[in-house]
C-alpha cells in the first residue's frame, strides 16, 4: 500500500513572458494547468495507473506570480476511494535567490484511475506512516470543502 509521502510532488516553473497575462503575471490558465499536471502525477504515483481529472474544486487565486518569479507547485494524495483519489494542490511564489515562499493559489482535485481500455480501475488504500504525512493529511482533511 502506498504511503502518503510517496505521492508528494513539487514542481517549479520560472514564469516567463509566454506564461503571462497582460499584467505581466502568470496567466491563471497556466497556473491551473501546472496544478492539474502535478496533481495527476501525485495520483499516478499513488495508483500506479493512468489517472484523469474528474473534478477540481474552486481555485482560489490569492496572489499573482510576476514574470521572473518561480511558481512552486506542491501536491499530494490525502484520501483514496474505490476508483478515485483526492489530491491537495497548492502553488507558491518564490523570488529567485530567496528561500521564502508565499501561497498564491490552491485547490482540491479528484482523479480517477483508468486501465489500458480506459475503464475505471480500483486504487490501493492510502497509508500514512510518519508524523509529517499525518500532518499533511490532517491539514487537507480539515481545509477540504
Amino acid at each position: 500500500m502506498p504511503d502518503l509521502l510517496e505521492t508528494v510532488i513539487e514542481n517549479r516553473w520560472m514564469v516567463q513572458p509566454n506564461h503571462a497575462n497582460n499584467l505581466d503575471t502568470a496567466h491563471g490558465g497556466n497556473v491551473m494547468k501546472w496544478m492539474d499536471e502535478a496533481g495527476a502525477m501525485s495520483a499516478m504515483h499513488f495508483t500506479g495507473e493512468t489517472c484523469v481529472t474528474a473534478h477540481m474544486d474552486e481555485v482560489n487565486f490569492k496572489q499573482p506570480i510576476p514574470v521572473g518569479d518561480i511558481a512552486l507547485v506542491k501536491s499530494y494524495v490525502y484520501r483514496a476511494g474505490e476508483h478515485s483519489v483526492r489530491v491537495r494542490t497548492r502553488v507558491f511564489r518564490e523570488n529567485p535567490g530567496k528561500t521564502e515562499t508565499e501561497l498564491t493559489t490552491e485547490s482540491y482535485m479528484i482523479f480517477v484511475a483508468i486501465d489500458e481500455d480506459r475503464n475505471t480501475t480500483s486504487v490501493p488504500e492510502l497509508t500514512v506512516g510518519s508524523e509529517r504525512g499525518e500532518r499533511l493529511r490532517e491539514e487537507a482533511l480539515s481545509d477540504a470543502p
